[in-house]
């Protein structure tokens, strides 16, 4: 059958053609942008799913900047905690030297103390002056915020906090166990009485935590005089005495388990008294003495007798904490912080087991977006406390401006003792301060870094399974494409000719 006016096999062919130019077109696309999805309508489910992972490339690729970031501002905060623990070493070193009193002259004296000012003024110079792009790093700016500090503590740090957005985070801890200093009660009835002091001088071993002495002493000895030597050599021994009744108690100098009495009789002399010996002290009230107690001349005096000091046990916002003495601390993700709890006469929470509402953090800290989510989980928070003298050391043995000239630690005429309690205290804490950013830096930081990069890979190539282009069959799909399209033009050319059969019709 012939027919002019429709010609279906041109019809046909046309079709064909243009699929087949459009499959062509989509090979060369394909091939010249090197990716597989173009548009929406190349693969809806797909182009929803590379557009969500090369969301999160971007997201990881800052968050590493975010962690470099980090990393150099904590290279510049070590840099300025460098120099300061430099400056200290050096100020241990003339503190030393100026407790040689005898081989030192006034003026020597005077000039070392010109020397610790300027070592002082140049950590606080320091401490104001070390910044990243005008922040300050150790003047305090990285430290945290708190108020409602309870009376029943005495010292607290806050290394790291997790604060949601405009909120607090208040501290709680519950003191189950108290923390104790060893003591021991001597009963001497009053004065010695060694019935007339033919057997010798009363002779005892008082140690401690620090070391031990021994004394010897004459019959009739008052109990004060007793107290005074042994205070004496308090420093030596980490044991102090106090007066009580008709004898004298024995108190470490510290709490804590690292911290003992010990009491060894060498020579009892024959010491007489109602109710003498050596006695503990009870466990449920530590200011009374035990009803059972151990003869000066019993086997057990002569080996000696001794008390440990107790740890406190706490918990902090529902952790366990770790402790030692008075002062607990835990560490996790969300809180890392310290409390010291008071142990003065008004207010001692260390010896009393409760609850404490110890204060409420309210802000600061040192905050860096470590992950592609921004959320609390992703945040890391660090606390850099300030690092000026009035803020190195503690209430208990005083702060390094006390070594300033005129003030109670200064080297002419202060306490050198507890002006180098007050140094190493400050070491400690610019060494701790430096060893806990260094485990930021290497432990939180460098992992994070490198864990990101192993996710940027992996999410990186999940994006580009499905959408990158694979130029092996996209090259062959473009030779059949061609190859088609000039089948399907010489068909349209042949199937627009067929009709001209009609005019042999015509004669």
């Amino acid at each position: 059958m012939s027919r002019i006016n429709t010609n279906i096999q041109s019809l046909l062919a046309q079709r064909v053609l243009n699929q087949n130019n459009f499959a062509l077109s989509s090979s060369l696309e394909r091939l010249s942008t090197g990716l597989r999805i173009n548009r929406g309508k190349d693969d809806p489910a797909g182009l929803i799913a590379s557009e969500n992972l090369r969301s999160e490339k971007s997201a990881i690729n800052a968050a590493i900047a975010n962690a470099e970031r980090a990393d150099q501002v904590t290279n510049i905060a070590e840099g300025g905690l460098q120099e300061i623990s430099g400056l200290l070493t050096e100020l241990q070193g003339l503190i030393t030297g100026s407790a040689n009193n005898a081989g030192l002259s006034q003026s020597e004296k005077e000039a070392n103390q010109l020397q610790i000012d300027s070592i002082l003024q140049t950590i606080d110079r320091i401490a104001a002056a070390t910044s990243f792009q005008g922040k300050r790093l150790l003047n305090g700016n990285l430290d945290y915020t708190a108020s409602g500090v309870a009376a029943g503590v005495s010292d607290y740090r806050v290394n790291g906090a997790k604060l949601a957005f405009n909120q607090n985070l208040a501290v709680q801890a519950v003191v189950t166990t108290s923390a104790q200093k060893g003591g021991l009660f001597l009963s001497t009835g009053g004065a010695l009485n060694l019935g007339g002091g033919g057997n010798g001088a009363f002779t005892i071993e008082v140690a401690g935590a620090l070391g031990s002495r021994e004394l010897s002493f004459a019959s009739g000895t008052t109990v004060s005089s007793i107290v005074s030597a042994i205070n004496t050599f308090a420093d030596v021994t980490g044991v102090r005495a106090t007066a009580s009744g008709t004898g004298l108690r024995l108190d470490s100098g510290e709490y804590g388990s690292a911290e003992f009495v010990n009491v060894r009789v060498v020579n009892a002399a024959n010491i007489t008294g109602t109710g003498v010996g050596i006695f503990g002290l009870q466990s449920n009230d530590f200011s009374v003495a035990s009803t059972t107690g151990f003869s000066f001349g019993s086997t057990s005096a002569f080996t000696g007798i001794r008390d440990n000091g107790q740890d406190i046990a706490a918990t902090i916002n529902g952790i366990s904490a770790t402790a030692k003495g008075r002062t607990a601390r835990i560490n996790t993700d969300f809180l890392d912080v310290e409390v010291t709890f008071s142990d003065n006469s008004s207010n001692n929470t260390a010896q009393t087991r409760g609850a404490v509402n110890a204060f409420t953090i309210t802000g600061g800290g040192a905050d860096f977006q470590l992950a592609g989510q921004v959320d609390i989980a992703g945040k890391v928070s660090v606390g850099v406390q300030n690092i000026a003298t009035r803020k190195l050391g503690n209430s208990t043995v005083g702060f390094l401006s006390d070594l300033a000239s005129g003030k109670t630690l200064n080297i002419v005429d202060g306490d050198l003792n507890k002006a180098q309690k007050a140094v190493a205290e400050a070491i400690n804490i610019v060494s701790s301060t430096r060893g806990r950013l260094g485990a930021f830096q290497k432990n939180t930081v460098g992992a994070t870094i490198r864990s990101l990069g192993v996710s940027l890979e992996n999410t990186s190539a999940a994006e580009s399974t499905i959408r990158d282009a694979n130029f092996a069959s996209e090259t062959a799909a473009l030779t059949r494409n061609q190859i088609l399209v000039s089948a399907s033009t010489n068909i349209l050319a042949l199937a627009n000719s067929q009709p001209q059969a009609a005019l042999q019709l015509l004669g």
